[in-house]
Order: C-alpha cells, then structure tokens, then sequence
C-alpha cells in the first residue's frame, strides 16, 4: 500500500491551486492552515485527501499537535476498506494516539455492526472480552440475561427486550487495580439497544434504518473504560450496560402497561419508542448501589438532544454545576465538544401520568417540547439522591450519511471525554 505524506503549512498555497485548502506534489499533501478553526479545517482535509482514494498516510512536521493528528484520523476513519494512519511527534504522544485510535475503533465496530450480529447477549460478550484482555485479572464480570433479569427486579430491561427471541441482557463489570475492598470511584451505564424498531409505537423506515446505532451508549462507555486502563487508570470502575432489542411480537411490551421498578417507582408506558430511558432506569439503580461518588451514563436517547446542539456536539446534563463544568473541562483537554441543557428538579414530573407516578414520555410527536430534559428528569429518578451524576445524549455519536468532516457511520465521539473524566 503506498504511503502518502501528509505536512501541515501556514503558508498561502501556489497561485495555480487558487483557494485550495489541500495541494499535492507528487506522494506529498499539503493542508494549509488558515488560522480559523484549525482541527475543524484539518478534519475536512482528511476527508477530501481519503476520498481521492488514498489509503495509507504518514503525518509529518513540526505543527502537527496531538489534537491535530486526532481530528485528521477522524476525518480520515471510514466504515470500510482497510486504511492506515501514521503518527508523528515523540513516543508518548504517538502511543497516546494508539490507544486513543483503538478504543475509537473499538466503539465504531460495535456500533457499525449489523443488528443481525450484534444481539444483547453478543453486545454484553464482545465488550467483557475486550474489557477483559486490557485490563486482565483486574476485570472481573458477569451477564444477567433472560429471565433472571427479573429474578435481579431489572423491570424496565426485561419489558423492552422481551419482544425479541434474542434475550436482553445487562453486563455487570468490575475494574479493580486497588484491592477487594476499595471504593467505587465512578460507575457507567450504557444504553445497549442492539436494534429499535420503535416497538408498537413503529418508526417509520427512514427513521428506523440508523437504529443498529442504538447501543451507542454502551459502545462509548466501554470504549471509554478500555482507553482509561490503557491509559494507566488506577481507581475502581463499574461498568453497567443495558442490552436489548426493541421488537414487535406478542410477547412485547404495550402501550398502556406500568412498570414497577426495583425502587418503588410505577411508570407508565406511553410509547414503546421511548425505551432507551426504561432501560438506563435499572442501570442508573444498579450503579447508584455501587455507592461510588461519580455516574456517568450515555445513551442515543433523545432527536430532541440533536435538534438542540446538532451533530457536532453531544448534550450534558446534569444536577450539579461542579459534574457539568468537569464534563466541559475534560471535553475541551481532548478538543471533543460537549453542551450542557437545562435540568431542574421539575423535569422529573414533565411527563405525568394519572395511573403511575410517571409516564416514560409525553403522548405527542418527540414527548413534546423540552423532551431531551424531560427524558433526563425521568433518568434522575432512578440516580442516587446524594451522588454526582452525569448524563450524555450522544447527539455527535453517529453520521447518517457523510459529510465534509465524517464518514457515514458511528464517530467515537464521547470515548476520550469519558475517559479524561475517569483519569480526572
């Protein structure tokens, strides 16, 4: 495979490249830095330089940075065809790179494999296995799927994906570098929707085709979690996450019916479509009782989160201004984009019910308005009063159909910002 040489220059291109951002001599490209905007400028070129059909670069210079490289390996990553991109600089920032790539990559081959492949039980598989090889004998786990899962009282786990022949399942993962007895010090929770068909509340095809993206959550967590033990992680971590198919059958779950949780809260169901949070529920309960001192929980949970910030960013909520501004803080230290929406403790009754104590959304076209803060003061219900919580909707987690900065697929956006918050 030939190898193309990739130099960043502050310099004006040639007259004859007109306002060319990207110029080529011979097996060498040249991004030429406007000075406005530089990693977004450098993704961008990584796409145009990969879709000359380039598939092998070798980075090069003195203005290459560790953000730079990482926002042209972005913009350079595809769903398909073997490609290869070569680090510069000295050997830390270049392992840097390596860890920070195979997690990413980790978490885009989960959420880009067909929902065929990737049941619960696989999902709950793949990502103990290869938490398992990074981490060792300092990993321990096990699987609660099927039935058992009401044996354990996960209520909302077993309703979502009990439509399915493919049974749900929840990982229940331990990372422990310290001893037996040491503190949890943060807990994550996954979404792990393998595919959504809506339920009975049924997307539409267009709206249904992107749906293998649906265990985003879970991917990006446990992504996060590997990069933070190769990365030298050495606190105690749980990792929790929530797999399922949402499907149609006589067995699945209506419309109408009430959930009773672990901890006493009856829901409502008012749309099977809204099963992301009925799930995160026992994950949120299941972390709460680690008794650690941070939660972090991510989930594709809301196009309302989307609508909000768009694509190139991934919503924040949180009760605690000191959680957000760690989030915002350890975001900006690995150029990811995060934004925080509205939470107030009256967000857990914006979906009121007169036959539970909630409903799991608003009976009207995306639970109405507010309905990413709506869904994130259902959430609340189910975390520890006393906890730092943080709850992530991916809305930059996947491309529909690419773009002048990504590829059609899953992005990893979201791993290094969990991970720089584990290593916090």
């Amino acid at each position: 495979m030939e190898i193309m040489t990739v130099t960043l220059t502050q310099e004006a291109p040639q007259s004859l490249w007109g306002k060319a951002d990207v110029t080529y001599q011979g097996n060498q490209a040249f991004i030429h830095l406007t000075g406005t905007d530089e990693l977004r400028q450098v993704q961008m070129a990584a796409r145009k330089i990969r879709s000359q059909g380039v598939n092998k670069v070798q980075l090069d210079g003195a203005l290459w940075s560790i953000d730079s490289q990482w926002a042209f390996s972005q913009g350079f990553t595809t769903a398909k065809d073997e490609f290869e991109v070569l680090w510069c600089g000295d050997n830390d920032t270049q392992n840097t790179l390596t860890h920070r790539f195979e997690a990413a990559s980790f978490a885009r081959m989960l959420v880009n494999e067909t929902p065929e492949e990737l049941s619960p039980v696989v999902l709950a598989n793949h990502a103990a296995k290869w938490l398992k090889a990074i981490g060792g004998d300092k990993v321990s786990y096990e699987i609660v799927e099927g039935q058992e899962l009401l044996e354990a009282q996960w209520i909302g786990l077993h309703a979502v994906g009990r439509g399915s022949e493919r049974p749900p399942a929840m990982l229940v993962l331990d990372f422990n570098p310290l001893n037996d007895d040491a503190e949890v010090s943060t807990a994550l929770v996954g979404k792990g929707i393998t595919f959504d068909s809506g339920g009975y509340s049924i997307k539409p095809s267009e709206g249904m085709l992107d749906m293998k993206c649906d265990m985003g959550g879970a991917a990006t967590v446990t992504a996060a979690l590997g990069l933070a033990i190769k990365s030298g992680l050495n606190k105690r971590v749980k990792l929790f996450l929530c797999c399922a198919e949402n499907l149609i059958s006589g067995h699945a779950y209506k419309l109408g019916d009430i959930l009773t949780y672990k901890n006493g809260v009856t829901v409502e169901v008012v749309n099977t479509d809204a099963e992301g949070r009925l799930v995160l529920a026992d994950g949120l309960q299941a972390a709460s009782d680690t008794g650690a001192e941070l939660i972090i929980d991510a989930a594709t949970l809301t196009g309302a989160a989307v609508m909000a910030v768009g694509t190139n960013y991934n919503a924040i909520f949180s009760p605690q201004m000191e959680t957000l501004q760690l989030a915002q803080q350890q975001a900006a230290t690995v150029a990811e984009n995060v934004w925080p929406l509205p939470l107030d403790a009256w967000h857990k009754d914006m979906c009121p019910s007169p036959f539970a104590d909630t409903a799991n959304s608003r009976a009207m076209k995306g639970g109405g308005a507010g309905g990413a803060s709506n869904a994130a003061g259902f959430l609340w219900r189910f975390v520890r009063p006393d906890v730092n919580w943080l709850h992530m909707d991916l809305a930059g987690a996947y491309a529909s159909s690419a773009n002048s900065l990504w590829s059609a697929g899953a992005t990893g956006h979201g791993v290094l910002t969990i991970a720089a918050m584990l290593n916090k």
